[in-house]
């Protein structure tokens, strides 16, 4: 009994032990259970990102962005953790993409004009795309100017635009008295003024629109050709009428930089010998404010072309020399002969064309397109002029030299039918089934394939929004890219949102889908990727693309389609890649080397796809401080 009663407390004492053991162990796999679920939480993730890009708990002074709203999606990590060092450098390891020098901050790589000035002057051949050989591609990344700023938010960049983003002050002297630009300080205004309309753009389209109608959504898409600092296009938008403004790099600086960065829908581009890289039949309407033009001179090839790009029943407005010239000669400092020529040059032209001069009241003059060529084709067999075009594809536009001769209008049966099928007015377009779509021209798409994929890519955006959080707040982005846009379904998901998306159809697609995208009421160009975009750095807030790199395989670099992402995009950007999760890898290497900050994430289907999604932010950097600056 003694015995039992020396071992008994003895025997409890282990008990106690074991007990306070397993309860401390408890405790330490439960906070070690915490610590990891809180390091390896999205949260965190992306909050590592976003300090990296130069996020603070303090707002910068120049953003205007709002706090972060984090996504809940995971990254996923496709690398081994456990392996020796591999001794041999990959390709990827290799790539190297420092910052180029802080003069090159403006650098249009198929526009640069010392390379422009190699091409002949006749015709502006010189200012047309003249893109660098291989060994001249630049291998850097392009800095955004020192004293860069995050650009204001739409629609208040309408009006003003940082100076340090786009520092000229050309504008502002030679057109100071038409109200193009003005300087003020630290920022540039834009009264909306232009030659032809000193009392606003605005003013200026009520005119317009008191000879057509612009308000029943039959006229959605335009072309303004040498467009400015685009205000034409600026004030269209309130009126749900999307405009393409282009206009050379030429003595008038920046003018499509001043565009972009107000965030107007614009790109570098010139008529001269290649046609504009838009398909057939996309534009309701076509406009030219004084924009020197030669439309009635070379056989009217200039006049041609907006014909091809114009739809059937579209419309031609014109301001500026000739027109009016009997009041106005004085002013332009011309003689009345040389303008009464050039006004007779184009009313001779138009004819040719087939098309109806509508009116002409004071300084605007405006004419119309037949909605079909039943009529054109009889006076050809009277007349003998301006033969049809003949086994040319009126759609293909990438490189493809212009012609006098008139492109022919699909054929109709009745004299009172629209060439190519009559569209609906906007909105109700962009849902509708787009004439080329229901006569069946695009092999393997129907009115059903539409539908599915207009409700895919709702559920897609849907999802993205989930992940980048600066897509998802309304305002963040005003600027979009689709770099692989197909039937324009990503486009018409953000249809509600304070952005617009110019949709890119790369030439090496399967089907020229351009025009199913103009004849919804969107807008868009072609593209090679391989090339650079005619556009200026720093155009874009966001960049998509879907299957892009699969599609570019063994055509081009990876290093030099992303080095083109990094130069269009602006700082603190962000870009959403799908692709096949092998071309991801590879390309996430790559886009690490540029310092993006990346991450792939699930598809969302789930994580059976073997389709991923890549997520990317460019970081804030700009060019080092230089005594001029």
């Amino acid at each position: 009994m003694a015995k039992w009663a020396i071992h008994f407390p003895k025997k409890t004492n282990n008990h106690l032990t074991k007990l306070y053991f397993l309860t401390f162990a408890a405790i330490l796999c439960t906070l070690s259970y915490f610590l990891g679920l809180w390091r390896n939480s999205p949260t965190v993730a992306i909050s590592r990102s976003y300090y990296a890009a130069g996020g603070s708990d303090c707002p910068h002074p120049n953003s205007t962005s709002a706090s972060p709203k984090f996504p809940t999606t995971t990254n996923l990590d496709f690398s081994a953790h456990h392996y020796l060092p591999d001794l041999s450098l990959t390709t990827a390891r290799d790539f190297n993409a420092p910052p180029c020098n802080a003069s090159l901050s403006e650098y249009t790589p198929c526009e640069d004009v010392q390379r422009s000035l190699k091409f002949p002057r006749e015709n502006l051949i010189y200012r047309e795309r003249h893109c660098p050989n291989a060994e001249e591609v630049l291998r850097c990344r392009i800095p955004a100017p020192y004293g860069y700023r995050v650009p204001f938010r739409w629609p208040e960049s309408r009006e003003s635009v940082w100076y340090a983003n786009v520092p000229h002050k050309e504008l502002t002297i030679e057109k100071k008295n038409q109200n193009w630009v003005r300087f003020e300080g630290e920022r540039l205004s834009f009264p909306g003024g232009g030659t032809m309309f000193p009392r606003g753009a605005s003013a200026y389209i009520d005119e317009i629109g008191e000879l057509i109608n612009l308000k029943d959504g039959s006229i959605r898409t335009a072309l303004d050709t040498g467009c400015g600092v685009a205000s034409w296009g600026a004030y269209l938008l309130s009126r749900d009428i999307l405009a393409v403004s282009f206009a050379p790099r030429d003595t008038h600086e920046a003018q499509v930089q001043f565009a972009l960065e107000r965030g107007v829908p614009a790109l570098i581009g010139v008529i001269a010998s290649i046609r504009l890289p838009y398909p057939s039949r996309a534009f309701d309407m076509a406009h030219c404010s004084r924009c020197l033009i030669p439309w009635g001179q070379n056989d009217g090839i200039y006049l041609t072309e907006v014909d091809r790009v114009l739809r059937p029943g579209g419309y031609w407005i014109l301001s500026g020399p000739p027109v009016n010239w009997q009041n106005r000669w004085k002013g332009w400092g011309r003689t009345t002969e040389s303008l009464k020529n050039e006004q007779d040059g184009i009313e001779r032209v138009a004819k040719s064309l087939c098309w109806k001069k509508l009116v002409q009241k004071d300084d605007l003059a405006i004419w119309q397109k037949p909605t079909n060529h039943i009529h054109c084709k009889i006076t050809r067999k009277v007349f003998k002029n301006r033969p049809f075009c003949e086994k040319q594809d009126p759609d293909t536009a990438w490189y493809t030299k212009m012609d006098t001769c008139l492109t022919p209008l699909p054929e109709v049966n009745d004299v009172r039918d629209v060439s190519g099928g009559k569209l609906s007015n906007w909105p109700e377009r962009l849902t509708s089934v787009p004439p080329r779509i229901s006569s069946g021209s695009l092999k393997g798409i129907t009115a059903e394939t539409l539908k599915e994929n207009t409700q895919l890519w709702k559920t897609r955006v849907a999802y993205y929004k989930t992940m980048d959080y600066q897509l998802a707040e309304k305002g963040r982005y005003r600027n979009l890219l689709d770099m692989n846009a197909h039937l324009g379904s990503f486009a018409a998901a953000l249809v509600d949102d304070p952005v617009w998306v110019m949709n890119t159809v790369p030439v090496e697609a399967e089907i020229n889908t351009l025009g199913v995208i103009y004849e919804r009421g969107l807008i868009g160009t072609y593209q090679n990727w391989c090339e650079a975009m005619s556009t200026y750095p720093r155009t874009y807030d966001f960049i998509h693309g879907d299957s892009i790199f699969s599609l570019h395989q063994n055509r081009c670099n990876i290093e030099d389609i992303l080095l083109e992402m990094d130069r269009i995009l602006r700082p603190q950007g962000s870009v959403i890649l799908r692709d096949d999760v092998d071309v991801l890898l590879k390309v996430k290497k790559f886009a690490d080397a540029m310092q993006w900050d990346t991450r792939i994430a699930d598809h969302e289907k789930g994580p059976h796809q073997r389709e991923k999604i890549l997520l990317a932010v460019k970081q804030f950097w700009t060019a080092q401080p230089t005594d001029k600056s």
